[in-house]
């Protein structure tokens, strides 16, 4: 088990999300990852951000906390900086990751509930606050 925080940007109506296909499975993910040793959730959501999204937050409010397989840390953000999608993370240049692969996207908030995104109580729950 292994803690993991995530950021959820909205701007212009719109979620960044993480559009993964593996093994022909196409789902979306919040952007994030594992929180490392010594790190707090948020910064770990700092440095999960740029590494994935290209892009420096500002963490604000923890909005959710799920429990699976380990502690899973939500945090409302806002891009203070960068440039969305220029991330450089592991999962985009370790070719022998065999990971499926990783996209950074927009998708309009009303679309949420018709497309298959990771936890779906976190994308529901965002989407009913705004």
């Amino acid at each position: 088990m292994r803690d993991r925080t995530s950021v959820v940007i909205i701007e212009n109506k719109k979620f960044g999300l993480i559009k993964r296909i593996r093994e022909g499975i196409v789902y979306y993910v919040f952007p994030g990852g594992g929180i490392e040793n010594g790190e707090t959730p948020e910064d770990g959501a700092k440095r999960e951000a740029f590494e994935e999204l290209g892009v420096e937050v500002k963490v604000n409010d923890c909005i959710a906390e799920i429990r699976f397989n380990g502690t899973q840390y939500f945090f409302l953000s806002e891009i203070i900086g960068g440039e969305y999608g220029t991330g450089q993370g592991e999962e985009y240049i370790d070719e022998n990751r065999n990971r499926g692969t990783y996209v950074p996207i927009w998708i309009d908030l009303d679309r949420i509930s018709a497309i298959n995104v990771k936890p779906k109580e976190v994308a529901l729950m965002v989407q009913s606050l705004f």
